[in-house]
């Protein structure tokens, strides 16, 4: 049974054009959907909806059996759906790490005992295990955002929301991030992440392509990202090994179709 459905969903912001339109997928336990698509096709609207920042006006946001249509659920929604937003210093708000990282359980009531053991899990969780007494005003964009999941983490949710949350990490800060999510995935936690970078979104298990609030293109990212004339169409790039891929097969070097990592473009060339 799929760990969050969506249904249908619909949303409005007012008496505007509707944000969203009979949105419809579902994730598994432990598994990793990226979600892509220019600027205004619904992507934000989406990741609020799934831990009941927003309530659909039509459908319904189903998490581990609760429903997003009943107002008494909501809390449980919030508890197993964490948000990580694109700016960490929008959510760091203690002067050092550990007590950031303790806020979120401290206000659930959390015992003292067991906030420090959700503290040391968070913190190994993003590899900032030595950092547990720094400030975070010193911390590099990388380490702030790690540490800002790590504060989610400590909540023990079972979906972590990434919305846009590279998208202010220079490289290093972007594999950073990647390191984390692939030790969630192993460890159960599903993680939804939204994104401009399609070289994130090849490493997940399932792509959503949103365009003017409909899912335009789903399915593996080979499948998404082999249907390269209707991602051009949506104005939407291609991986940049696949870029490169297509650049080195117009000079006339024999390198397959649709390749879309960096691991399927250096097998290309190692076999040359």
């Amino acid at each position: 049974m799929p760990i969050l459905e969506v249904k249908n969903v619909s949303f409005s912001y007012g008496q505007n054009e509707k944000a969203l339109k009979g949105v419809s997928f579902s994730v598994e336990k432990g598994e990793f959907v990226a979600i892509i698509g220019h600027n205004g096709s619904g992507k934000s609207t989406l990741a609020k909806l799934l831990n009941g920042l927003l309530k659909p006006t039509g459908g319904e946001v189903v998490v581990d059996g609760f429903s997003s249509n009943d107002k008494n659920a909501v809390f449980e929604i919030r508890k197993r759906v964490g948000m990580v937003f694109q700016n960490p210093d929008n959510q760091l708000i203690a002067s050092i790490v550990e007590d950031d990282i303790a806020f979120g359980p401290e206000n659930l009531g959390v015992p003292r005992e067991e906030i420090g053991k959700r503290i040391d899990f968070a913190l190994k969780a993003v590899g900032m295990e030595n950092f547990r007494k720094a400030t975070p005003e010193r911390l590099s964009g990388g380490q702030k955002q790690r540490i800002a999941i790590a504060g989610v983490l400590a909540l023990k949710p079972q979906i972590l929301v990434l919305d846009e949350s590279t998208a202010m990490l220079d490289p290093q800060g972007r594999k950073e991030i990647a390191a984390v999510v692939e030790n969630l995935r192993k460890s159960g936690v599903s993680v939804i992440a939204i994104t401009h970078y399609m070289d994130e979104a090849v490493k997940a298990d399932k792509v959503l392509v949103l365009d003017r609030g409909v899912v335009a293109l789903s399915g593996t990212p080979k499948k998404v990202f082999s249907q390269k004339a209707a991602l051009d169409a949506l104005g939407l790039e291609q991986p940049l090994a696949g870029i490169i891929a297509d650049k080195l097969r117009a000079q006339g070097l024999n390198i397959p179709e649709n390749i879309i990592t960096e691991e399927e473009l250096l097998g290309a060339l190692w076999t040359l």
